[in-house]
C-alpha cells in the first residue's frame, strides 16, 4: 500500500495549486467589477405599504464571523485552511447586503411593512436577527453555502431560533460563478425565512 502514498501526494498537491491560482491571500489590485446581491422578489416602483409602527418588522443587521467581517469572498481551501477569491470584492459587507436581501423579499413576498431600526424608532411588533455564518465557497468541492441563524423576536410571543442553508454548485472559482451561485442561494435562504416569518 505504501507505494501509492506518492501518487496520492502529488494528486493532493496539483488539486492545491490548481485552487491557488484562483484565490489570494493578500491584498491585490482593484477587480474590474464588484459583486452585489439581486433579490428575485421586489417590491415595484411605485408601490405603497402602510400600517401602524408597532405592527411593521424589522430586519437588523445580523451578527458574522471575523471571516465574513469583509468584502473579500472566502474560500474554505482545507478543513482549517481560509483564503479569499482573487478579484472577488462585494460592494458591500456580506451582512449588510445580506440583511437588505431579507428586508426586500419579506417585504414582496409577504406584503410586510418593513422597516428600519430608526424608522421604527423601537416600536416594531417583530424583530427578525441572527447570525450569518457562512457565506462563500468550498474551494474543493466548488459549492458556495450561505446558512444564517434567524432569531425571531415578536411582542408577547415566544422567541424562535431557526437554521436556514442552501448551497449552488459552481462551475469555476471565479468572481462571476461563484457570485451568481451566492446569489441563488441568498435568496432560497431569504424566501425561505419569509415564508417563516409570514
Amino acid at each position: 500500500m505504501r507505494e501509492f502514498q506518492p501518487l496520492k501526494s502529488v494528486g493532493l498537491l496539483a488539486a492545491i495549486l490548481m485552487l491557488s491560482a484562483c484565490v489570494s491571500f493578500g491584498a491585490s489590485d482593484p477587480p474590474p467589477s464588484l459583486l452585489s446581491l439581486s433579490p428575485d422578489q421586489k417590491l415595484s416602483a411605485g408601490a405603497t405599504q402602510s400600517g401602524l409602527q408597532n405592527g411593521s418588522l424589522v430586519v437588523a443587521l445580523p451578527a458574522a464571523p471575523q471571516k465574513l467581517n469583509t468584502i473579500r469572498v472566502p474560500v474554505q481551501t482545507t478543513s482549517t485552511g481560509i483564503a479569499y477569491l482573487k478579484d472577488a470584492i462585494w460592494v458591500d459587507k456580506p451582512a449588510r447586503l445580506f440583511r437588505d436581501l431579507v428586508s426586500e423579499t419579506i417585504a414582496a413576498q409577504n406584503n410586510r411593512l418593513v422597516l428600519t431600526a430608526t424608522e421604527a424608532g423601537g416600536n416594531a411588533q417583530t424583530y427578525i436577527t441572527g447570525e450569518l455564518i457562512n457565506f462563500g465557497l468550498d474551494g474543493p468541492s466548488l459549492t458556495v453555502t450561505v446558512t444564517y441563524d434567524a432569531v425571531k423576536m415578536t411582542v408577547d410571543q415566544p422567541v424562535e431560533k431557526k437554521r436556514f442553508e442552501a448551497s449552488e454548485a459552481v462551475f469555476a472559482a471565479e468572481p462571476l460563478a461563484v457570485g451568481e451561485g451566492l446569489n441563488k442561494a441568498a435568496n432560497r435562504v431569504a424566501a425561505e425565512v419569509a415564508e417563516w416569518v409570514g
